[in-house]
Parts: structure tokens; sequence; C-alpha cells
């Protein structure tokens, strides 16, 4: 018989060898520094394959939770089906490419101090495959170029002595009498940095993301993304030299890029995939998941060839969680439709805009808070990698977030480009003679909004799928609709992977409580 050892967390996995070693603490939230131990004995077909010939797992998603998943199953000897919608693998984390430009969807940092995560992209791609790049980033500001992270000196020179002051006064204000609704977006962000930058530097941008007034944006999103950081904090920081600033999220100050951009990741690990016996089809989305007795049995996909039906021991779902839900068959009560049909996306374009590379810009990319335009971010690819970009030139990806169907996501391509160059140069960022080319990209469902009603959406489809669909594991960003990082979603697919291994239906690794808590992401103790 086999030995029943440990997987990434020190759950009871069976195999014939152990794959990773930990001293596990999951259930407390804090999760350990893991070293990966080098696989001394390779698989082969009479080894853990054997063990669990009996598992034929669907994964519907080939983003980075369904692919980490299907890779973590090949390493068990476990032969997987991967269902992509879409003719590219890597989800958000693509990398698009149009006559020969690369464009990262969104800016993607490699950071993480989850080490199996870490571990595991480096077993992906080969050492020369990664950049070490310097963050810089800075918010521009009625004209004015703000470091972010925050720089004291920077920071007072631009607001002024006086205004300085007046910030200093709000924040010390909120520490005494501080907003008695912090459930929302607003009163957490005031309640840390005071009103006054609060209205500054987060309200306009936030409220471009998600198109909400930041008091209908629930706190969450702040707590995942700025994490525990606060003015106090942000002015230590600024004190700090910046190699010691890692334990905050949003002050991280150096990160690893793959050369040819975050989908470079992907292609590869969907290379690795298929090498290991499993399959990815793409342009299959998934139309149908039958379900009895509890358990799902069977999933239907609909491919470029006609329907694709496939049995299923256990599904993994990385798709959005309300067309989970919608492909349910037989369908699902009322409350339950009415639960997925109340969670909502915001989507994303990016302009992207050919110019000489002095034409560029520094940093990786720039906020912009200023209300009269519609653009939120500008990248500068070239500063992610020079590798994404030509010689000689650049491209700067102008960041809109909007929703499906409104003005901007149904305009022209042309339009857009257009709009791109007149609000630069509006903002004075750019002189729009001198670009070259322009392209647009559309990602649909980029964020999942975290409305007042989101949780308790979430948690009834929660309770509807461990009722009547024990073996469906929701994983990812889109699939649990949480902002995860990629690293956060690969590590729910990891920790997911590891209870069907382990036959663990029941719960083993709570992959809810990943990126939870709001030191989780940059401080794992």
């Amino acid at each position: 018989m086999a030995e029943r050892t440990v997987g990434p967390l020190g759950r009871p996995v069976r195999s014939h060898r152990p794959r990773w070693m930990s001293a596990p603490d999951f259930d407390t939230g804090h999760y350990p520094l893991m070293t990966a131990t080098p696989d001394p004995y390779p698989l082969t077909s009479d080894s853990s394959s054997s063990i669990h010939s009996d598992l034929r797992p669907v994964i519907i998603g080939g983003g980075p939770a369904g692919l980490t998943a299907a890779y973590q199953f090949g390493k068990a000897g476990v032969r997987a089906t991967v269902l992509e919608a879409d003719d590219v693998v890597g989800g958000i984390s693509r990398t698009a490419v149009r006559d020969g430009w690369r464009f990262d969807i969104g800016g993607h940092r490699f950071f993480t101090k989850v080490r199996v995560v870490s571990d595991l992209w480096h077993e992906i791609l080969e050492p020369h495959d990664f950049l070490l790049r310097p963050r810089m980033s800075r918010i521009f500001y009625q004209g004015k170029f703000y470091d972010y992270p925050l720089r004291a000196m920077n920071a007072l020179r631009n607001l002024g002595l006086i205004e300085a002051v007046r910030c200093l006064l709000s924040y010390l204000w909120v520490r005494i009498w501080p907003p008695k609704d912090q459930t929302n977006f607003e009163g957490w962000v005031a309640s840390r940095f005071g009103w006054r930058l609060y209205r500054t530097f987060f309200k306009t941008y936030t409220e471009k993301v998600w198109g909400l007034p930041g008091t209908e944006l629930q706190a969450d999103w702040a707590a995942q993304r700025i994490k525990n950081l606060s003015l106090l904090k942000a002015i230590v920081n600024s004190l700090m030299p910046r190699r010691k600033q890692t334990d905050v999220t949003s002050l991280i100050e150096e990160f690893e890029y793959p050369r040819y951009g975050p989908g470079m990741m992907w292609e590869r690990c969907a290379e690795l995939v298929k090498e290991q016996g499993s399959d990815v089809h793409l342009s299959h989305p998934v139309r149908r998941i039958s379900h009895a007795d509890g358990r799902a049995f069977e999933v239907e996909a609909q491919g470029p060839d006609g329907p694709v039906v496939l049995e299923a021991t256990d599904v993994i779902s990385s798709m959005p969680l309300p067309h989970l839900i919608r492909a349910m068959d037989p369908p699902v009560p009322d409350d339950v439709k009415a639960a997925a049909n109340g969670l909502g996306f915001r989507d994303f374009l990016t302009v992207a805009l050919v110019v000489p590379r002095e034409d560029g810009f520094p940093d990786n990319w720039i906020y912009v808070h200023a209300p009269d335009v519609e653009v939120g971010r500008v990248q500068n690819f070239g500063q992610w990698s020079p590798h994404l970009v030509k010689d000689g030139r650049t491209c700067l990806g102008l960041e809109y977030f909007v929703t499906e169907g409104d003005h901007l996501w149904t305009a022209d391509d042309a339009d857009l480009v257009e709009l791109g160059k007149a609000e630069m140069a509006s903002l004075g960022l750019l002189d729009p003679s001198r670009v070259e080319a322009g392209y647009v990209v559309r990602m649909p469902k980029a964020y999942p909004m975290y409305d007042a009603h989101y949780q308790d959406n979430v948690d009834r489809i929660r309770g509807w799928l461990a009722e009547h669909a024990s073996n469906v594991y929701p994983v990812g960003r889109n699939g649990m609709h949480r902002y995860n990082n990629q690293d956060h979603s690969m590590f729910t697919a990891m920790l997911t992977v590891e209870n069907v291994l382990a036959g663990d239906h029941e719960g083993g690794h709570d992959v809810w409580q990943v990126n939870v808590e709001e030191d989780y992401h940059e401080e794992i103790r």
C-alpha cells in the first residue's frame, strides 16, 4: 500500500513519496513559509497514477487557477480535462499580442510570500525567463506626480505646507472621531488616511474603477488591496530603505516578471499539462453540469465541432460563479438563481498607443486621479519588460474600467484610440502627434463587484453547492467571486487539488480562507 504523505499545507495525500514538506497552521489563517523539495522519483504509469485511477476531474477555465489545478493533478499521476471558453489560455493573466506588440492586461507583478506558489512559478519557467524589475508607480493629480508608495518629502513638496498640515490634522481627527460606518470603502479608507487624503487620492480613482460611489463599495476590497496600510505606516515606510518595504502589499518595490509577459507562464503551463497526459480544450465554453444525489457527474461543453460530454468525478471551476450556477442541470432554485444574478462584474479595456521610447515615462504605471478624463491608469509596457515592445519604441496602455455594453465597451476601436490620444493630451502627458499606432484589447468580467449584497449572494450559492453538488469546487478570482491576485488564485487551486487527492470532500483545507486576512498576502507567519 502506498504511504499517505502530505501536500503543500500538510494535508495527507496518497502518494509513493513526499512532494511538499511543511509545518502547517492553516486553521488559524496563518500560512507557513514552505519549501518545495526536489522530486527524486519521477512519476511512472504504475505509481501514483494507479492510486488515483478512478479520478476523472474536469477543470473549467484555463487561467492561473485552472491550469495550476491541472498541473498539480498531473504531478500526482491524474489526467484531467481543461475546458477553456476563449481561444487562448491565461484568462486575465494572458499576454495579448498585436502586430508583434505585447500587452499585459492590467499589469501582473510576480511577487508572493506563499512559497509553494513562488516555487511553482519557477518550476514552470526557467530562471532565464524571469526578469527582476523595479516597481515604480506614481499618482498623477492636478498636474503633479506623487510617488506611490508615499514619499514624505515628495508629498509635502507637491501638496504644499498648508495642505500637508490640513491632511495631517484630518488624519488626527479620524483617529479621535473615526467614521461611524467602516463597512464600506469610504469609511474604511477615511479611518486610515483621514477624510482629506481619502478625497484627494482614493475617491476619484476608486469610483472610476468600480463605477460606484465609495459608500456603496464594500470595505472587503480595500482590506484585500490596501491591506494593513495606513497614513502612519506609509510615513514610516517612506523613511525606510526601499528594499525593506515588503510588509504591505501597496509598498512592494521589486518584483519578478516573465520576459514576454504573464501569458508566457500560462502558455508554458498548458504545454506541461498536455505533456502530463491531460487535455486542454480551447474554445470550449461549458453549457451544462449535470448533478444528482448531491454530486455533479457530467460536464457538457460546446466545442468548435459540436457538443463534448465528459464524465466527471470532480469539477474544479474558475468560470464566473454566476455562469457556474446557470449551467447546473437540473436548474437551481429561484433564490439561488437570484443570488447568482445579483453578482456583478466590472469589465476592462486597454487602449495601447505606440510612441517613441522617449515619449514614455520611467514608471510601470501611473494612476490618473483627474475626474475630467475617463482613463484610470496608464501602463508603460516597455518598463515591464523590453521584450514586450520594439527597438526605439514603447507602448502606453491606457486602462478604462467599463461595463460590458456601455458607451466605451461598444465604441469603435478607432474612436477609442482617438479618445486615448485626446485624454493624454489634455493631461499634458503626451503629444498626440507622436502616436504611431493604436490598438484596443477588451477583457470582460475582469473584476468581481463588491457591492452591498455580494457576500450574502456568495454565501447562498456556497450553501447550495455544498448540499447539491459537493464535488464542484469554485477556485480563483471569478470562480469564487473574490478579488484574488494571481498567487491567491493559484493557491486556492493547489489546496483544492490536495483536498481531492486526499479524498476529502467535506472541506479539508478551507480555500475560502485564502486572502481574507488583512495581513495575509504580504505577511506569512
